[in-house]
Parts: C-alpha cells; sequence; structure tokens
C-alpha cells in the first residue's frame, strides 16, 4: 500500500482508526467492518495485550517470549510525517504478532532515532527503548474488525476471522504526539497452533503485493 495516489473518494475516511483508513484509501481499498467498543468488551487474552498504556512491543515480546522485528508492506514520507504499514514478526520463526499502521512526526526525533527509524528493521517501542526516550503510550481507542483478504494475507490467517485492536498515541514530554498507531492482533489459536507445529508460517508476499 506504498504508491502515493490521490485519495479515493468512495474510501471511508475513519478517525480512530487512523493512519490504517489512510491506507486503504490511497489503495483505492474500502476499510472492512469494524465497530468501536469500550476496552472491557474486550475477551482475553486480547484483553491484557491491548488495554494497558504501555508499548506494544514489548508487550508482546513478553507474551510471546521472543524479540520481534518489522516486515514493511508500504511506507511513505509526507514532509516530517513518516507513514508505514508493517507487520510485527517473532524472531526466529517470522510469525505474524501484529499488523499495524502508524504515522511518526520525525521532527519530534533527535538525529539518531530518525536514522533508525528510517532503516526499517526495529520496531519503534524497540527504538525508545534502546534509546531511552522519555515518552507516554495513551491507547485512544478499542475496536473489533473482520479480517478482509488483505489483513488475512498479512498475517497469515487460513481463514477470515474477528480480531480486536487498539489506537495509541505516543507522546513526548511535553504532550506532542511522537506517533499515532494503529495495532491489530491476530487470533490466539493460529499462535497455539503454531506454537504445537500445526500451523506452518507461509510467505504472504503474493497475497498483498496488488496492494503495494
Amino acid at each position: 500500500m506504498s504508491d502515493p495516489i490521490s485519495p479515493i473518494p468512495t474510501a471511508t475516511a475513519l478517525p480512530f482508526v487512523h493512519p490504517l483508513d489512510d491506507f486503504y484509501a490511497r489503495a483505492g481499498l474500502r476499510l472492512p467492518k469494524i465497530d468501536r467498543i469500550a476496552g472491557d468488551e474486550i475477551p482475553e487474552p486480547y484483553r491484557t495485550l491491548l488495554v494497558h498504556e504501555n508499548d506494544m512491543t514489548p508487550t508482546l515480546e513478553k507474551y510471546h517470549g521472543a524479540e520481534i522485528h518489522l516486515r514493511i508492506l508500504g511506507h511513505e514520507q509526507r514532509e516530517d510525517f513518516y507513514f508505514r504499514e508493517v507487520v510485527l514478526q517473532l524472531n526466529g520463526s517470522d510469525a505474524p504478532v501484529e499488523f499495524g499502521a502508524i504515522k511518526i512526526n520525525l521532527a519530534l526525533f533527535p538525529p539518531q532515532e530518525r536514522q533508525l527509524i528510517l532503516a526499517e528493521r526495529l520496531p519503534l517501542g524497540t527504538i525508545l527503548r534502546r534509546c531511552e526516550t522519555a515518552h507516554t503510550t495513551l491507547a485512544k481507542a478499542f475496536f473489533r474488525i473482520e479480517a478482509d483478504e488483505f489483513i488475512c494475507g498479512v498475517l497469515n490467517l487460513p481463514k477470515p476471522a474477528l480480531l480486536y485492536g487498539r489506537r495509541a498515541n505516543i507522546l513526548d514530554p511535553q504532550k506532542r504526539p511522537l506517533s499515532e498507531i494503529v495495532e491489530i492482533l491476530p487470533p490466539d489459536e493460529v499462535r497455539e497452533e503454531r506454537k504445537s507445529g500445526k500451523l506452518p508460517n507461509k510467505d504472504a508476499a503474493e497475497r498483498t503485493s496488488k496492494v503495494k
């Protein structure tokens, strides 16, 4: 979803899932069905993984017992704002543990951190931790989403599923938004099947190429 084209008039803008709505609009795709819900409506284990004010990367690394790296699906820079659509994958297995869309204000980061962000290898949460960047994370909205063909492809889902996610802001000490993030988790049963070896990881590149 990386080609910069004019927004599609028929695409739906949905502020509580921005910037995901922006990527869909620029790819000419309609957003799947998304319902905003309260945090206490999210079932476990997704509630524990989503309903908090911590960075998602260390939360997922602790839950899965492995470090995480990025797979970039699409990216674009508009002046000081850097947008990217990603899958977070576990080191070693490459199992996808999150699909995300993020808008980063590069102007609020020092040069070293900007360089790490634009290198597109480490999740933002890892960079903030390693650089000891002062920040807070604020969960702004929670939602459930019916995975469409694109999301099923990037998360290696064998069939459509109802997923849960959140929109969060990462703020600097002056409460300026360092980033705006949409984070969507795969079904936990898929994680369990992968751990047991019943569901192999597969490359979904050919399923995502049409929207890049």
